[in-house]
C-alpha cells in the first residue's frame, strides 16, 4: 500500500461572509421575550444580530459567502476538488448539503461532505482541509461554516432567543510550502453533551448558559496556550485572537487568561451574535476589511460549543 503525498502545508487565500440583511436589534427581541436593551448587553454583549428572511435557506447563504471567498482568492470553481460544510442547522439529515452547494457554485464533481461539531466547526473543517492537502487527498479546499439557528431557536425563551443569528463564513484553503496553518488542537467532553443540545426532530434548542459559561472560562484557556505550542509561537506573537462569538463576557474572560491584551480581538457578537460555526469565519472577514487585522498577521482561532467539543489552531491571514 502506498500513501498519497501533498503540500508540505496549506494556508487560506480567500475569505468571503453572507450576513442576511434583516436586522433584529434587542429592542425588537423585547417585544416578544421579558428583557431589554440593557440587560442583553450586559449579560451577552450583543447589540444586534442577523436573521435569515422567508425562503433565505442555509444553502443560499453558504453560497454567498464561498462565492466571495472564491472571488478574493482568485480561483474559481473549477478549481476546488474538495468542499467541507460545517454546520449544525442543516434542515434534514440527507442528503448533506455540501454536495448542493457544489452543483450551485458549479464545481465539477468535487469530494463534499457535511461536518457537525457545532460551534467547533469552522476549526475543525479547516484542519480537515490542510490535512487533506497535506496527504495529498486533496490539493484545493472550500471551507464553509454556516447556520441558519433561527430555525432551531425558541423565540419566546429568553435564555437562547438573545444570543443566536443566522449567517455564513467560508474560506480557499491551499498547499504551499510555507504553512499558514498549524496544528490542530481539539477535543471533547461528552459528559456534558445535555449542556446545549436539541433532542430530537420534534424539539428546539436548550441550553444551560451558566454552565457552559463556566467550561468556557476554566477550559479554553490551556488549548489556546497548546494551539501555540504546536505552532511553535508565543501567545506574545499573537496579532489576532478570533474565539468563537459566544458571549463577549467569554471573549473577555479568555483575552485576560491569556494576556492577550496586546491583539486585535474579534468582538464580531456585538453586531452579528452567535452564529455558531459561522462565527470565526464571519469575524475574521469583518477584521480583515475593517483593518483592524492585516495579511499576514499570526491568528489565532479557537472553536467551542455543543458537544461538548473545542478545537482551534494558529495561522496567517490571507
Amino acid at each position: 500500500m502506498k500513501l498519497g503525498t501533498g503540500a508540505k502545508g496549506a494556508r487560506i487565500v480567500g475569505l468571503g461572509d453572507y450576513r442576511p440583511h434583516r436586522v433584529v436589534s434587542n429592542d425588537e427581541i423585547a417585544q416578544m421575550v421579558d428583557t431589554s436593551d440593557e440587560w442583553i448587553r450586559t449579560r451577552v454583549g450583543i447589540r444586534q444580530r442577523h436573521f435569515a428572511g422567508e425562503g433565505e435557506s442555509l444553502t443560499d447563504m453558504a453560497v454567498a459567502a464561498s462565492g466571495k471567498a472564491l472571488a478574493a482568492s482568485g480561483l474559481g470553481p473549477e478549481d476546488i476538488d474538495l468542499l467541507i460544510m460545517a454546520t449544525c442547522t442543516a434542515p434534514s439529515p440527507i442528503p448533506g448539503v455540501g454536495p448542493t452547494i457544489a452543483h450551485r457554485l458549479g464545481m465539477k464533481a468535487p469530494g463534499a461532505y457535511d461536518l457537525n461539531a457545532a460551534c467547533a466547526g469552522f476549526c475543525y473543517a479547516l484542519s480537515s482541509a490542510s490535512d487533506a492537502i497535506r496527504t495529498g487527498s486533496a490539493r484545493r479546499v472550500l471551507v464553509i461554516g454556516a447556520e441558519r439557528l433561527t430555525d432551531w431557536v425558541n423565540p419566546l425563551h429568553r435564555g437562547t432567543s438573545i444570543l443566536f443569528g443566522d449567517g455564513a463564513g467560508a474560506a480557499v484553503v491551499v498547499g504551499t510550502d510555507d504553512p499558514g496553518i498549524g496544528p490542530v488542537v481539539w477535543g471533547s467532553d461528552g459528559a456534558k453533551r445535555e449542556a446545549i443540545i436539541v433532542h430530537d426532530r420534534s424539539t428546539l434548542m436548550e441550553m444551560d448558559g451558566q454552565g457552559v459559561f463556566r467550561w468556557a472560562t476554566t477550559k479554553l484557556a490551556p488549548v489556546a496556550r497548546e494551539c501555540c505550542e504546536r505552532a511553535g509561537v508565543d501567545l506574545a506573537d499573537i496579532d489576532v485572537f478570533v474565539p468563537h462569538q459566544a458571549n463577549l463576557r467569554i471573549i473577555d474572560a479568555l483575552v485576560r487568561a491569556l494576556g492577550l491584551q496586546h491583539a486585535a480581538i474579534g468582538r464580531d457578537i456585538i453586531e452579528t451574535g452567535n452564529t455558531s460555526s459561522a462565527s470565526i469565519p464571519l469575524a475574521l472577514t469583518r477584521m480583515l476589511e475593517r483593518g483592524e487585522a492585516k495579511s499576514g498577521d499570526l491568528a489565532l482561532v479557537l472553536g467551542f460549543g455543543a458537544g461538548l467539543t473545542y478545537a482551534g489552531q494558529v495561522l496567517r491571514c490571507p
